[in-house]
């Protein structure tokens, strides 16, 4: 049997390959070149020590990290789960996209995805045996827009849930209030669900961050995703997590225990402190992003790139065509030889490949020293002398 999902390695594997083989600087996927706070690295180990999650832990997550996500959420955005029935740990983000689209689509229904999409999306749609409907974000005065009468259009009588994510990988797009409230609008006019990928929620820079379950008529129907990976920089643990009312995160639970069943026990002590850092922290990590994001746009910018500087997230999409390129495929294949830094084609997140074909996405989730280095790599071979 034969599916689209199935048949090789991820473009993310293929550059980083590409990276290693030819010792050049990697941009192309999303992880940090250093570990997160010490105090939860060593709250890590303390867990292991007292051997705390050396064992199975808990189906649903360790209690002491399910209560610390509840107080997040309340702390930070005023909505109120229950951490015995309304909040769930998945081995990271990406497990719990799986789980809640195994959990709440059938064979037939419709999701709706905005294109360009984190590429797991398409896989998980299929593996639950729906059918996504793509919805492109388009580039227009150097940012990434939603037409919300496009999104209107693709609803159908088969539409199941929108899949929504902002801060949006990978154009940066931070949906604001007035576009969250027409989706929300749109939702329960039409009595769908929505799933949101929140995990860049603390990396927004310019703008602020709405979960869309606080809007009117949302938080029965939303199922919310985040991780820990991308706020505290470390992606390796693998802990993310799901809030939502009983029934639906009854539901992804349901799916969940036939995936990883449980993962990452003592990590989830960890991030149960990490989760209560205080907010000097989570400022202190923006102000850091965002001198790295202004740093890389900045290179790119001088080396001859259209840059859309991203208003979170810790990417940055670029257009090749002023540099004589159209096709991201082989120019991001090319660029190790040519100037020793990794990107990622943007194409490989799209439906219509053609939309995608001339963009490119940079990730500035390193060091500074990193970013300046690979910045002059591209100024150098790029750049009109």
């Amino acid at each position: 049997m034969t599916k689209e999902w199935l048949g090789g390695t991820t473009i993310f594997a293929e550059m980083s390959a590409l990276a290693v083989r030819t010792g050049a600087i990697n941009l192309g996927q999303g992880f940090p070149d250093t570990d997160g706070p010490e105090s939860v690295r060593e709250a890590a180990v303390r867990a292991l020590r007292d051997g705390r999650g050396n064992q199975y832990p808990p189906g649903p997550g360790v209690p002491e990290l399910r209560t610390a996500v509840a107080e997040h959420q309340q702390r930070r955005y005023g909505l109120t789960y229950d951490p015995g029935t309304e909040v769930l740990v998945t081995a990271g983000a990406t497990e719990a996209i799986a789980a809640a689209l195994l959990a709440l689509v059938d064979t037939g229904d419709e999701v709706i995805a905005l294109e360009p999409y984190y590429d797991s999306y398409a896989a998980c749609v299929g593996m639950a045996g729906g059918t996504r409907v793509p919805v492109t974000l388009r580039p227009r005065d150097g940012a990434y827009h939603l037409d919300l009468d496009e999104l209107r259009a693709a609803v159908t009588g088969r539409t199941r849930l929108i899949l929504l994510n902002t801060p949006h990988n990978p154009t940066g797009t931070v949906l604001g209030r007035e576009e969250l409230t027409a989706i929300a609008e749109l939702a329960v006019e039409r009595d769908l669900l929505v799933v949101t990928d929140e995990v860049y929620e603390h990396l927004v820079f310019d703008g602020e961050h709405i979960p869309i379950a606080t809007l009117p008529g949302m938080r029965e129907r939303t199922l919310t995703i985040s991780s820990a990976g991308k706020t505290f920089s470390f992606t390796g643990w693998k802990v993310g997590w799901v809030t939502g009312p009983p029934e639906l995160v009854t539901a992804v639970r349901s799916a969940k225990q036939f995936l990883t069943y449980v993962a990452s026990g003592p990590f989830q002590y960890a991030i149960a402190e990490a989760l209560r850092l205080p907010d000097s922290y989570f400022e202190g990590v923006r102000a850091d992003l965002r001198a790295k994001r202004d740093v890389l746009s900045a290179g790119l910018s001088a080396a001859g790139f259209d840059v859309y500087r991203p208003a979170g997230t810790y990417f940055v999409t670029t257009d090749i065509r002023p540099l004589g390129e159209s096709d991201g495929f082989t120019f991001c294949r090319n660029l190790p030889a040519r100037c020793g830094v990794v990107a990622v084609p943007n194409a490989v997140f799209y439906d219509h490949q053609k939309e995608g074909a001339p963009f490119v996405r940079f990730a500035f989730c390193k060091s500074q020293s990193v970013l300046e280095e690979a910045a002059g790599r591209l100024r150098e071979s790029f750049a009109v002398r």
